[in-house]
């Protein structure tokens, strides 16, 4: 569908036309009429599937009609909720350019930053404001932020809203605004606990599930590796320096290990940053930034830091840790290979982590090329073989047992 047959003001087509769009993507096409008609939404999509414009421009175009060319005091009337600053400044973009032709303002408000600068705006008057959690609580509780007159609610990246546990602060939120309010629901995936909070904030809520989780892109190029796993930062080592690679984004399973890669590559004289949630707002940023501006050739990231992520036509992935949540692998090879560029996603799979590629391999239903010619393969064991590796010691069991406690604790985390 073209954007210009969704009966969007003519503002907005034009803003949309500058920036090159001219045909909806499957999230826009069939959320936005829903958005329009007033109703609540729950829609379900990954990142790059252009889920920001299906609602910020419907939000647009609503509020450009109620607001015209107003002269009175602006109130908020949209809120979009998001966990992360980068995400947020994400989104306050996209409203800036769909809306550049409207009277609209907006407001971006995260933490980690002096108060002062978003408090003079609130004080002269918003239509629109993206926040995290934390921070629109604490303008709210010391009376900068008026809700009452809100027409649409927006909570972003839901599940991970979940990880990192806002889920009361969304309450909290939600309860300051009016039960007349729209409520629009996105999430990238769609578990247990995810469902019963829409179901808590949402009234007959339509639903608009596009690129079902278990598929990976088709430009996308996938090769996995199996190495031993002391072996994995000489792997990656290698492959940077002997296949010239740059801009590419690592994923590691935690925010230690995330550090210990990017000290090993930095010793080799191999320019990397980490990005996860111990990291300062202000630094992620300007990590982000650097890797952005090519400053950076590696950047390391934890999956929750990596959502704030959006870089276009990013050329490879790196599965340093492979995910022990096989959707979490869809969701990370989905940042290269988007809007038809190619990408390739490279995996290391440690004999520990043999039970994720299983898992994983299950899921997507794609043969997956196996690099068999490099310097560190299993020492024994096949990858094909079905067989557990054996364990030489009970220290070894002892270990083992220990990875399974963490993973099942992982599991845990990730339902509640």
């Amino acid at each position: 569908m073209l954007f210009e047959d969704l009966s969007l003001s003519k503002s907005i087509q034009r803003a949309v036309f500058e920036e090159g769009y001219t045909e909806a993507t499957p999230i826009q096409e069939q959320s936005i009429p829903i958005v329009l008609a007033g109703k609540d939404l729950i829609g379900c999509a990954q990142t790059g599937t252009g889920k920001t414009a299906a609602f910020a421009i419907p939000i647009i175009h609503q509020l450009h009609r109620i607001v015209g060319s107003s002269k009175k005091k602006k109130v908020i009337r949209a809120l979009v909720i998001t966990p992360t600053r980068e995400l947020a400044v994400q989104i306050g973009q996209s409203f800036d350019t769909y809306g550049k032709y409207t009277n609209l303002t907006q407001l971006t408000i995260f933490g980690g930053v002096s108060q002062n600068p978003q408090v003079d705006v609130l004080k002269e008057g918003i239509d629109i404001l993206i926040a995290t959690p934390g921070r629109l609580l604490d303008l709210h509780k010391q009376g900068f932020i008026d809700l009452n007159h809100l027409h649409t609610l927006v909570l972003d990246e839901a599940d991970q809203m979940l990880d990192m546990g806002f889920v009361n602060d969304v309450k909290k939120i939600v309860k300051l605004t009016q039960k007349n309010r729209q409520t629009l629901f996105f999430s990238a995936t769609m578990p247990i606990a995810i469902r019963e909070l829409a179901e808590m904030f949402l009234t007959d809520p339509e639903t608009v599930t596009v690129t079902p989780v278990s598929s990976t892109a088709e430009t996308v190029e996938q090769r996995i590796y199996f190495v031993e796993k002391g072996e994995k930062r000489n792997l990656l080592y290698h492959l940077i320096k002997n296949e010239n690679l740059s801009d590419v984004l690592v994923f590691a399973r935690t925010k230690h290990g995330a550090d210990n890669v990017v000290k090993a590559l930095r010793k080799r004289e191999i320019p990397a940053e980490a990005i996860h949630g111990d990291k300062s707002q202000n630094t992620r940023q300007r990590v982000l930034d650097a890797f952005k501006n090519k400053e950076v050739g590696v950047l390391v990231a934890t999956d929750i830091a990596a959502r704030g992520i959006d870089i276009d036509q990013l050329p490879y992935v790196i599965n340093f840790d492979l995910p022990n949540i096989p959707e979490t692998y869809v969701h990370r090879i989905g940042r290269t290979g988007r809007a038809g560029n190619g990408g390739i996603a490279i995996s290391f799979c440690s004999k520990d982590e043999k039970d994720y590629w299983k898992d994983i391999q299950r899921l997507i239903k794609v043969d997956v090329k196996t690099i068999n010619d490099h310097p560190y393969p299993w020492h024994s064991g096949s990858p094909t073989d079905n067989s557990t590796p054996q364990k030489n010691s009970n220290r070894s069991g002892s270990k083992n047992k220990s990875r399974k406690s963490a993973t099942s604790k992982q599991n845990k985390k990730r339902w509640y």
